[in-house]
């Protein structure tokens, strides 16, 4: 009996476990099918929405994502510049009019020479753009070659021409002067670094003396010429290119101390032997225009970035430029623009700057070439070392070295060499890895077919 007994409770048993296995796979048979897919999408959305980092990591990864394009640099150095270059003929016009009546000139005089020599630059750039590698390193000797020759002449009694107590003007004839020294850094960049490739190529660099001969001895020819005529101003921007040229080419820091503190060692005796070059020193942070007047200009440029505030008194509305500021449109440019468009306008130039820089440290960066890295760092130095000079000094942090705000204060002998470094940082952005293919892919009838089909998927009562 109780044998029976236990058999019948197993029997039973089994009969259950298989009853419960078999009726949810009846009920999943029977029912209607159910997606799968919702359930993990709305678990996903929930936690991304819980996360307290998810919104600024999303934004980093879309920031990454668009820095990582192929044409990121390529759009960066074009619209920077190409706003800079605007936005610096505006204010030119606005600072320079007041300026050109004093003179008796009328009030677009200078606005209108600025205007020509962004023309001619605008050819310039769009040229150097084109250019093939090849022909930009065959334009290093030519370049350095007619610089110098030039800087030679302004030395010869009839021909250089002294403006601001500086001897580096020549005069073309009418209101048209000419600036060597200008194009001396131009001719720097594109010599220098097709110095380096060369030696790049042959392995030399790993040896001192092919980094300093005759990189150095040529650069402090240069810086020579230059302060003949007084120049103190260009002659650090130089100093400044051969240090980057010197930095991309690995040079070891006992030797870039080396070269760094014998040139410190010439701009002190430089200065030392000059009252104008000690009173320039003396007006760092000043605030008051001292004995003399010797810290007017210095103190009137805060004063103008004072009077600015966050938006500033409006576009012409300056104060300083009507007679307070000395040199408004061309060194102290920044001050008027602090002034007239306040913190909003100033800290736009800054980002715009700042760009610019940046994409030319990614063009230099992302290179293979030899010659392109050490062309698009050597231009990069230059202009972010002139910006930085320029505006320090409005801002009262560094001396008046008297160098303009590249593509944006007045001057054509400034603007021209610049706008053709420009483009050739335009020139190797296109040649990136990826850019020249996703350039090839927008042909001229892209943005066109794009337009259409927008037109054409949008509801009839929206076109």
């Amino acid at each position: 009996m109780t044998a029976d007994r236990s058999a019948a409770r197993g029997v039973e048993r089994r009969s259950r476990e298989g009853a419960a296995r078999v009726l949810p796979a009846k009920r999943v048979a029977a029912g209607p099918a159910r997606p799968a897919a919702p359930a993990p999408a709305r678990k996903e959305t929930r936690t991304r929405r819980s996360g307290p980092l998810g919104g600024p990591r999303r934004l980093h990864d879309r920031l990454q994502a668009a820095w990582d394009r192929p044409l990121t640099a390529y759009y960066l150095i074009l619209g920077g510049s190409l706003l800079i270059t605007v936005l610096g003929l505006v204010m030119v016009y606005s600072a320079s009019m007041i300026q050109a009546l004093r003179y008796g000139y009328p009030s677009t005089y200078y606005f209108r020479k600025q205007l020509l020599a962004a023309a001619i630059g605008t050819v310039l750039l769009i040229s150097a753009a084109r250019m093939p590698v090849k022909l930009h390193r065959a334009l290093a000797y030519p370049l350095l070659l007619g610089a110098v020759f030039l800087m030679c002449l302004v030395q010869v009694p009839g021909i250089g021409e002294t403006v601001n107590g500086n001897t580096n003007w020549i005069s073309l004839g009418g209101p048209f002067q000419l600036q060597p020294s200008e194009f001396g850094k131009l001719a720097l960049v594109l010599w220098g670094a097709d110095l380096l490739a060369r030696k790049s190529d042959k392995n030399l660099l790993i040896q001192w003396k092919h980094l300093l001969v005759p990189l150095v001895p040529v650069t402090f020819m240069v810086l020579g010429l230059i302060m003949l005529g007084g120049d103190m101003g260009t002659t650090i921007i130089l100093t400044a290119i051969l240090f980057g040229l010197l930095w991309l080419a690995g040079a070891p820091t006992r030797l870039f101390v080396g070269v760094l503190s014998g040139a410190a060692f010439l701009a002190f005796l430089a200065i030392k032997t000059s009252p104008n070059r000690m009173s320039r020193l003396g007006c760092i942070a000043a605030s008051d225009p001292g004995t003399n007047d010797q810290c007017w200009q210095a103190v009137h440029g805060i004063y103008a970035l004072a009077s600015g505030g966050w938006f500033g008194s409006g576009l012409g509305a300056s104060m300083e430029k009507w007679g307070e500021l000395p040199e408004p449109h061309t060194d102290f440019i920044f001050a008027v623009t602090g002034e007239e468009l306040g913190l909003a306008g100033t800290l736009s130039v800054l980002a715009l700057f700042a760009a610019l820089g940046y994409a030319g440290i990614r063009v230099a960066g992302r290179t293979e070439d030899p010659f392109v890295r050490f062309a698009a760092g050597g231009v990069t130095t230059w202009i972010t070392a002139q910006a930085v000079i320029n505006i320090g000094a409005v801002l009262g942090l560094l001396p008046i070295a008297g160098v303009p705000l590249p593509l944006f204060s007045y001057g054509g002998s400034a603007l021209l060499p610049t706008m053709f470094a420009i483009g050739l940082l335009i020139s190797f952005a296109r040649s990136e890895p990826g850019a020249r293919a996703a350039l090839a892919v927008r042909g001229p009838g892209v943005m066109s077919r794009t337009m259409r089909r927008f037109v054409k998927g949008r509801p009839s009562g929206k076109r």
